[in-house]
């Protein structure tokens, strides 16, 4: 793989919460030592850039990401880089390294105002006081035993709401809202919560609805976000209000798939950088049988499994597709076929497979040895424990990316 011969360049960002969130930061960090040029901004601005003959072919001679997905945590991620903010205003939001010198040596361009927990957990009060007077009035759910309980009694939708996430990110980070305003490409997934389809907000210029995806493109970028990030049961789904007036509740855009590189792959990507934190854990004698450590643990580690066998079986299908398509070329080549035959049989190939020869993919995640990351809160926003996970996916990327730089 040549990364410098590529034409359009992807990022990936999967979710997980803060922690994947500043797990991210890490790999761009990394993809950044490497030589990778993050572009982003408003529309004006990017042309303005590419109008300067210096920066023009800085960016010509230097990979340069111009496409952004994210799910969940990563759509926020994305959301910050492809607004044109730099790598380092997203270590001053988590306040990464707070107190050390290096932190207040960064340009003042580069801070964004600190994001706290009350902009991440925002109480889901107004839901929560129409629920409480009717669970104490209702006292037939005591008679049919433990589901009913918990059916009739607990339809609170979500302890918290993610307006606070929208609203920071309009207010402090978001100079334009609106995904076609973008100098650069911006998508983020979601999940829609009363069927089983899935949402692709982008630069689409009309909405577009499939079987198990629908593509919209008139919503701002920060409701998108907040729609992406609602990770039940914390978060309530978010209502998305379409142009036609019917309203949308969606949540988290992990829960249909956790590495959605295909939307990338759709946009005309031909090299594809995917970035995923839930790494299961890999048993050592140091830290011994996670039986031991509790039910939380044990439920983290039951989900990580999920995922990243999901994402295994995704990278595994891709794979599978390039043996076939090379395995056939080889093949019409030993049988010698015409060139005019060889290219029909393996443009059918293609069309069946929906596979695309000239794309790549790398994938960077933790190592499954790396108890640290696993064991790390999700939700923590301590500075030295976000220093880590930064420093772990940091590590992560440039281990990854040695083998291609």
């Amino acid at each position: 793989m040549n990364i410098h011969k590529k034409k359009k360049i992807a990022l990936v960002l999967s979710g997980g919460g803060i922690k994947a969130a500043a797990y991210h930061i890490g790999v761009c960090l990394a993809l950044k030592e490497k030589g990778f040029i993050f572009a982003g901004g408003p529309k004006e601005l990017v042309r303005q850039k590419f109008a300067d003959t210096s920066e023009l072919k800085k960016q010509a001679s230097k990979p340069t990401i111009r496409l952004y997905v994210g799910s969940s945590a990563g759509a926020f991620v994305a959301s910050v880089l492809a607004s044109g903010r730099s790598i380092e205003s997203l270590i001053t939001a988590f306040q990464v390294g707070f107190g050390s010198p290096a932190f207040y040596d960064l340009p003042k361009d580069d801070h964004l105002k600190a994001i706290g927990y009350r902009h991440i957990f925002n109480l889901n009060s107004k839901r929560m006081l129409s629920w409480l007077p009717e669970t104490l009035i209702q006292k037939s759910i005591l008679s049919g035993g433990l589901e009913v309980l918990l059916k009739r009694g607990f339809k609170l939708n979500g302890l918290f709401n993610t307006n606070g996430v929208e609203r920071y990110l309009r207010k402090y980070v978001l100079d334009e809202n609106e995904f076609t305003r973008l100098g650069v490409e911006l998508y983020i997934v979601s999940t829609q919560l009363n069927q089983s389809k899935k949402t692709i907000f982008g630069p689409f210029l009309e909405s577009h609805s499939a079987n198990s995806i629908e593509n919209i493109g008139d919503i701002k970028i920060s409701e998108a976000v907040a729609a992406s990030i609602s990770l039940p049961p914390v978060f309530a789904p978010y209502p998305i209000k379409k142009s036609n007036g019917e309203t949308v509740y969606h949540y988290d855009g992990e829960i249909r798939d956790t590495l959605s590189t295909h939307v990338a792959t759709d946009q005309g990507a031909d090299l594809v950088i995917a970035s995923y934190s839930m790494q299961p854990y890999q048993y050592s004698a140091e830290v011994g049988s996670l039986h031991t450590y509790g039910m939380p643990v044990i439920a983290n580690q039951a989900l990580y499994q999920v995922l990243e066998q999901k994402v295994a079986n995704n990278i595994r299908f891709q794979e599978q597709k390039r043996d076939l398509y090379s395995a056939m070329k080889k093949e019409a080549a030993e049988l010698n076929l015409s060139t005019a035959v060889t290219e029909k049989i393996l443009e059918t190939v293609k069309k069946k497979l929906m596979f695309n020869p000239d794309v790549d993919y790398i994938y960077i995640s933790p190592r499954p040895q790396n108890h640290e990351m696993f064991f790390a809160d999700h939700f923590s926003l301590n500075p030295q424990i976000l220093e880590k996970i930064v420093r772990v996916g940091f590590r992560s990327g440039l281990h990854i990316m040695k083998s291609y730089l």
